[in-house]
C-alpha cells in the first residue's frame, strides 16, 4: 500500500510495486513499514460519542448496580441531567481539553474518525461551547472529528414545564446559529420515553433539513418510536433501535440509512436484550457499530471491545462487525467516499494490530492489540 499526500495512492502486491518506476525512483525516501504477521484495516470509524462532558457518573453506576434502573436514576435527578452542571460552568479551553483526551484515547484502540456530539449543556451558550470545544480539540488531532448538535438530549431543568418552548429554542436559535457557524454536519435527537416525542423529533429534524444540516436520532432505546415518519425524512443514520418490529425493519431495508447499534449500552447497562442485529442484516439493513462512548450508558473508548459484543451478545460474524465499524460507520457520516475502506484515492487512515488474524479482535476480550495508527498519513509513535 503507498499513501503520499495524506492519501492511499494504490494497492497491491510487493511484486508489482518494486515494477513500479515511481516507487523506484523515490524508495529511498519511502517511510516502509512492515506489517508482515500483523492485521491492517482501516481505521475504525465510530460514528456515535458522547465526548463534550466533564465528569464521570459514578453515583449512577453505583445505583444501577443496587438495582435502579436508566429511567429511575434519571428521575431522580441522575443521568443526562447531572452532566450538565459541570459543563456550564466548566470554560471552553477546559471542555476542549476533556474532549482531546478522549479522542487521544479513543486513537489508542484504532480509531482515526470520531463522531462527536454536545448535548450535555442543554442551553443555547452552552451547546455552542461544547461544539466549539469539539471544534478546537478537533484541530489537535491527526484524526477527523464529525460534530453533531445534539440540544435535544433531553429537555433541561428549567424548560421542564415547557418543553415546547424549548423545542423552539432549539429550532429558532440552537441549530440557525450551530449551521452559521459552521459548528456541526449533524443534528441528533433523543426520541424516547423521558427525552423527545416522535412529533418533537420530526419538528427539530425538520429545522435542521432546513437549516442544510445532515440528520440522524437516537430512536427505540427504551421504547419503541415507529421508524416510517423518521424515515421520510431520510436521515443519515438511526441510532441504537433495541426495541423495533419486523413493520420497522422492513422500512429501514427500503431506505438508505444506517441502522447504527451500539452494544456498549446494553452491556453497561446491564440489559439482558440487545439489538436485533441479525434480523436486519438478513433483512437487508446496512447496521454499523459504534462505541456510544459517554459518563453514563457506556464509558468505552474502544471499538474492539464492541467489535466483541457485537459478535457474542448479536451474533454478527467477526467480518461483519469489522465492516460495521469502519466502511458502515463511514456511510454513517456521509464519509463513504474517503473513509472507512483501503482503496485508492481514500484518505490513508489505517490501524495495524499485533495480531496474525483479523478475528482476533473481538475474540480477545479487554486487551488492546492496536499497535499504531495511521491518520491522514502520518503515522502515530507506536503504543
Amino acid at each position: 500500500m503507498l499513501c503520499v499526500g495524506g492519501k492511499i495512492t494504490s494497492v497491491g502486491s510487493t511484486k508489482d510495486a518494486l515494477r513500479d518506476p515511481w516507487i523506484k525512483k523515490h524508495r529511498k525516501k519511502l517511510h516502509e513499514i512492515d506489517c508482515t504477521g500483523k492485521v491492517v484495516l482501516p481505521g475504525f470509524v465510530d460514528s456515535h460519542t458522547h465526548p463534550a462532558f466533564i465528569s464521570p457518573r459514578l453515583t449512577d453506576f453505583e445505583k444501577r448496580i443496587n438495582g435502579a434502573t436508566y429511567e429511575e436514576i434519571a428521575a431522580a435527578g441522575g443521568g443526562i441531567r447531572s452532566s450538565i452542571d459541570a459543563v456550564r460552568k466548566a470554560s471552553k479551553q477546559d471542555l476542549a481539553e476533556k474532549v482531546l483526551a478522549s479522542l487521544n484515547e479513543v486513537s489508542l484502540h484504532g480509531t482515526t474518525t470520531m463522531e462527536a456530539k454536545s448535548g450535555y449543556g442543554l442551553s443555547l451558550e452552552s451547546e455552542l461551547k461544547s461544539l466549539e470545544a469539539i471544534r478546537s480539540a478537533a484541530g489537535n488531532w491527526r484524526g477527523s472529528v464529525v460534530p453533531t448538535l445534539l440540544g435535544a438530549h433531553v429537555v433541561p431543568p428549567e424548560f421542564q414545564n415547557n418543553p415546547k418552548q424549548y423545542v423552539a429554542l432549539i429550532c429558532d436559535e440552537m441549530i440557525p446559529l450551530a449551521a452559521k457557524r459552521k459548528l456541526a454536519k449533524f443534528v441528533d435527537v433523543f426520541c424516547d420515553r423521558g427525552a423527545f416525542s416522535e412529533e418533537y423529533t420530526l419538528k427539530i429534524l425538520g429545522a435542521a433539513r432546513a437549516n442544510g444540516l445532515n440528520i440522524r436520532a437516537h430512536v427505540s432505546q427504551l421504547t419503541r418510536t415507529p421508524l416510517e415518519q423518521l424515515l421520510s425524512l431520510n436521515p443519515v443514520s438511526l441510532d441504537h433501535l433495541d426495541h423495533v418490529t419486523d413493520s420497522d425493519i422492513s422500512h429501514l431495508a427500503k431506505s438508505n440509512t444506517i441502522a447504527t447499534l451500539v452494544p456498549g449500552a446494553n452491556y453497561f447497562l446491564g440489559l439482558r436484550d440487545y439489538p436485533p442485529a441479525r434480523k436486519l442484516i438478513e433483512a437487508g439493513v446496512a447496521v454499523a457499530l459504534a462505541s456510544d462512548y459517554n459518563p453514563g450508558s457506556s464509558p468505552t473508548p474502544s471499538v474492539p471491545f464492541v467489535l466483541s459484543l457485537a459478535c457474542t451478545q448479536m451474533k454478527m460474524a467477526p467480518a461483519e462487525a469489522i465492516a460495521a465499524a469502519t466502511i458502515n460507520g463511514a456511510h454513517a457520516l456521509a464519509l463513504q467516499q474517503s473513509k472507512g475502506s483501503v482503496e485508492p484515492g481514500k484518505d490513508a487512515d489505517l490501524a495495524i494490530f499485533d495480531v496474525k488474524d483479523y478475528r482476533e479482535l473481538a475474540y480477545w476480550i479487554g486487551s488492546n492489540h492496536c499497535e499504531a495508527v495511521i491518520a491522514s498519513g502520518v503515522l502515530s509513535a507506536p503504543h
